[in-house]
């Protein structure tokens, strides 16, 4: 067996609290619930474990120091009673190489290593063993991006949603959702080990743009065409919104630029529980190709009114 002093790395006038902080610090490098399959680094860990359960007794270090009991933790020179001794133990070997020490207890280790959570195993070392403990470890998180549809973030959706990587995901978009918010969606990330509980799924979101509809914090704007006659004259048209279309009136007189209210009929504010409104922007849209007896009408009515929008906006 290598000198325990050597295996942990520390000098032979180390005070108990070096000799402690020297072994946490190898076994939450060692420990074999972090490094599954490798057998070098588990050996490893068992050489650092048994090193730690003589310098870590108070007793067997000055034994050992004093050259009582060798590396391996065995009585110099008498290969008779001390292995009795430790045969009759649980373990049935010469020694027993997961011995603490007297001042160390192994919930307090797992828990420096895995917040705590432990379980009962088949695996060897203090994390686990024949008749040991294995660590309840939960699954790693994962990351994606997703593109979003405007209207299923402003008014809210549940949706399935394929990944870039192929995998799809049962997503439920809140309503108000904004431009590169992460969601979570719990237990959705990779598998836990040793009965451990799944990781989460963090979803950032990129809500592709709308055909014409705008968001500004909670309110939607949006620029309406409207006839010539509905501007003179006066109509109620239907109008999109994140939550459907609604009837909306058009007053008499109404120009390009005139904007319409919709109260209520913008985006929820998770916050405040209240939702913006809806600014509606007219603009007034000359027919394609005007007819004759539209141009007629125009001429005649222009040689009997004054009418110089330019003059009024004061550009002359």
């Amino acid at each position: 067996m290598k000198d325990p002093y050597k295996t942990l790395g520390v000098a032979r006038d180390a005070s108990a609290a070096d000799i402690k902080r020297a072994y946490r610090q190898l076994a939450k490098k060692l420990h074999p619930d972090l490094n599954p399959g490798n057998a070098k680094i588990e050996t490893q860990f068992k050489d650092v474990s048994h090193a730690y359960s003589i310098l870590g007794d108070t007793k067997k270090r000055k034994q050992f120091d004093q050259g009582e009991i060798d590396a391996s933790g065995q009585q110099k020179g008498w290969q008779g009673g001390f292995y009795q001794e430790q045969a009759g133990q649980a373990h049935g070997s010469k020694y027993r190489p997961f011995d603490f020490g007297q001042d160390v207890n192994v919930e307090d280790i797992l828990s420096d290593l895995f917040g705590g959570r432990g379980g009962r195993g088949a695996r060897g070392g203090p994390g686990g063993g024949r008749g040991g403990r294995t660590v309840k470890q939960r699954g790693a998180d994962v990351s994606y991006t997703a593109p979003i549809d405007f209207l299923d973030a402003a008014a809210g959706a549940k949706k399935r949603i394929r990944l870039s990587d192929g995998k799809a995901l049962n997503m439920s978009i809140p309503a108000g959702t904004q431009d590169r918010q992460t969601l979570r969606l719990k237990g959705q990330g990779m598998p836990g080990a040793n009965g451990g509980a799944p990781g989460d799924a963090y979803v950032e979101v990129h809500i592709a743009p709308h055909a014409y509809l705008t968001r500004k914090d909670d309110d939607v704007h949006l620029e309406l065409p409207v006839s010539l006659q509905e501007a003179v004259l006066g109509a109620t048209v239907d109008v999109p919104t994140v939550h459907g279309k609604v009837a909306m009136k058009i007053p008499p007189g109404s120009n390009t630029g005139t904007t319409l209210r919709l109260k209520g009929k913008g985006i929820a504010n998770r916050k405040s529980g209240g939702k913006g409104d809806q600014y509606v922007r007219l603009k007034v849209t000359l027919p394609e190709k005007p007819d004759t007896e539209l141009k007629d009408f125009v001429e005649r009515w222009s040689a009997s009114h004054d009418y110089d929008p330019r003059r009024k906006a004061g550009m002359k």
